[in-house]
């Protein structure tokens, strides 16, 4: 008879009743009968023993690798600290630093050139400035505003400034070639030539001024066209070369037709003329009364002026180096990309994204281009820099509201450094190929891993580079703007104010990127010289210390897998 395995109390055999449950069951005898089994505590408590030792020495061996993370934790975040505090403290050493002004020969005779125009006039030193540009491209300049508010003034200015042949004129609707061209010659009709008399004329001037420009009729406008643009004159089968250097347009309003949109298109630099302003009306009084405190006479009240230029000396800009310069700047000046960028960007914005949009012909954006050539090489420069940029509000734009737009979006795309952007792209990158080559299961060669660790340097070194370049720029007050002559106080005043904030936060972006590549070039130059034998704790480390691109990274390719197609 065979006993059954016990479920509960107990079993009832030779020895007597066991009444725990964990006993083991009994054993079959030699002699068939039911022996108790032998006590198995002992047994029990050493294989408990055991792994009591086992799982200490499993906490003892993780702690171990614990402290030993922390302390390479700790390593880390502290090189990175201590060099992420030297460069910062460069960068702000830097921006202690004086701030070197370009100079030129050029530049002093500009300098020069907008104090004495801008003698005895209030708010005019973004014209004025403007007017001594158009004349050093060669281009021509549009003052829009109501009547006296000295558009008349600049070009007499200038011509004194120049020297040369001046022809000023008020246009109608019912003006006549011979205005502006000159009488026909009786002489010549006896010879049967239709030729003009053009000597004082327009075709023989070097500094023009029209007002109401837009007044011209179609029997004037062909010829001056051609005269604004080719600085050519057709007089009657002859085709003469006019010396013309700058023309300056004035009108009260806009044109109407569309037969003078090429006209339009001719002024290159366009400007609207405001009235003194409220706060400068005392002091346009003094002027107008004689009490100037400026070094020549004032202007009078009807807008003439006692200006005197002194022909020869050594800060007088001749004709020879107008007609010059803009070849001279061609040659000399260089235009970077990141400059071509950001125009290119605005004539996009403006034609494809600005409503309504704003037409940018092709002849004035390859213009505006040479005419930033021309004022880096005013300005001492030998290439153009994205300050420069800031003169396009005054080319680009067809009505005198547009220049609100582009000045915006000319200081928001420069503010938004897309370079920036391209680092941290470039960071991202070699982030994931960091993961790759000190992963624990990674066989990367010492020649990947050097060649890494080379690229995280060049990285950190664009970004140490970026960081001083932001810091002084916002400690000494936009240096670059500052040091322009091509824009006035006011100007610069509000351009930093649109720059500011954003190149503040530019620089703290940069900061952290900065901190980051530190780190990533940290991990990857520990794994080098460990010749990837710690290369896993070391790919660990990184994750830890970077965990917000660890999760770009596995978002990335968690949408790159899910975007590719399915087998």
């Amino acid at each position: 008879m065979t006993a059954a395995w016990p479920r509960a109390a107990g079993f009832a055999g030779v020895s007597g009743t066991c009444k725990t449950t964990a006993c083991p069951p009994p054993r079959l005898a030699l002699g068939g009968a039911f022996t108790a089994p032998m006590p198995t505590q002992p047994r029990r408590r050493s294989t408990a023993s055991r792994a009591v030792k086992s799982a200490d020495g499993a906490v003892a061996e993780q702690n171990g690798a614990d402290a030993d993370s922390l302390r390479q934790l700790a390593d880390v975040t502290s090189a990175v600290d201590a060099a992420l505090g030297t460069i910062l403290s460069e960068s702000a050493e830097g921006a202690q630093a004086p701030v070197t002004v370009p100079t030129s020969e050029l530049r002093a005779k500009v300098e020069v050139a907008i104090e004495r125009l801008s003698t005895g006039l209030l708010e005019r030193e973004t014209e004025v400035r403007l007017l001594l540009l158009s004349a050093l491209c060669g281009e021509h300049l549009l003052l829009l505003g109501p009547p006296g508010t000295a558009k008349s003034e600049l070009s007499r200015r200038l011509n004194r400034l120049v020297g040369g042949e001046y022809f000023e004129r008020l246009l109608t609707r019912f003006s006549v070639p011979e205005e502006l061209f000159g009488p026909l010659s009786m002489r010549g009709l006896e010879n049967d030539e239709y030729v003009r008399q053009t000597a004082g004329y327009l075709p023989t001037a070097q500094v023009a001024f029209i007002d109401e420009i837009f007044k011209a009729n179609s029997a004037i406008l062909n010829a001056l066209l051609t005269l604004l643009n080719e600085r050519l004159f057709d007089n009657g089968n002859q085709r003469l070369e006019a010396p013309l250097m700058t023309l300056v347009g004035a009108s009260n309003e806009l044109p109407e037709s569309e037969e003078l949109d090429a006209l339009y298109d001719r002024f290159l630099i366009r400007r609207t003329v405001a009235q003194v302003s409220n706060a400068q009306l005392s002091k346009l009084a003094r002027l107008a009364a004689g009490r100037s405190d400026g070094p020549t006479a004032a202007s009078t009240a009807d807008g003439t002026s006692s200006f005197a230029e002194e022909k020869g000396s050594a800060h007088h800009i001749s004709v020879d180096e107008f007609q010059s310069t803009p070849s001279k700047a061609y040659a000399a000046v260089d235009v970077p990309d990141a400059v071509i960028d950001v125009i290119v960007a605005v004539r996009n914005y403006l034609q494809d994204k600005c409503e309504p949009p704003i037409y940018v012909s092709d002849r004035r954006f390859m213009k505006s281009i040479q005419m930033l050539q021309v004022a880096a090489y005013g300005d001492g420069r030998d290439e153009v820099i994205e300050a420069d940029c800031l003169l396009l509000e005054h080319v680009f734009g067809n009505r005198p509201d547009d220049c609100h737009k582009v000045k915006a979006y000319v200081i928001e795309t420069i503010a938004s450094d897309p370079g920036l952007q391209q680092a941290e792209m470039v960071f991202l990158g070699l982030f994931g190929r960091a993961l790759r080559l000190l992963g624990s299961n990674s066989n990367a060669s010492q020649a990947e891993l050097q060649e890494a660790v080379v690229e995280a340097g060049s990285l950190a070194g664009l970004l140490r580079s970026r960081h001083g370049s932001l810091v002084r720029t916002l400690e000494a007050g936009f240096p670059e703007l500052q040091g322009s002559v091509w824009l006035s106080e006011s100007a610069v005043a509000a351009a930093v104010q649109g720059l500011s904030p954003q190149m503040t936060e530019n620089r703290r972006k940069v900061e952290e990127l900065l901190r980051e590549a530190l780190v990533l070039q940290s991990c990857l130059e520990r794994g080098a010289a460990a010749g990837g034998a710690a290369g896993g704790s070391n790919g660990q480390l990184m994750e830890r210390m970077l965990p917000k691109r660890l999760k770009q990274y596995q978002k990335g390719i968690a949408n790159a897998s899910a975007a590719a197609p399915s087998g």
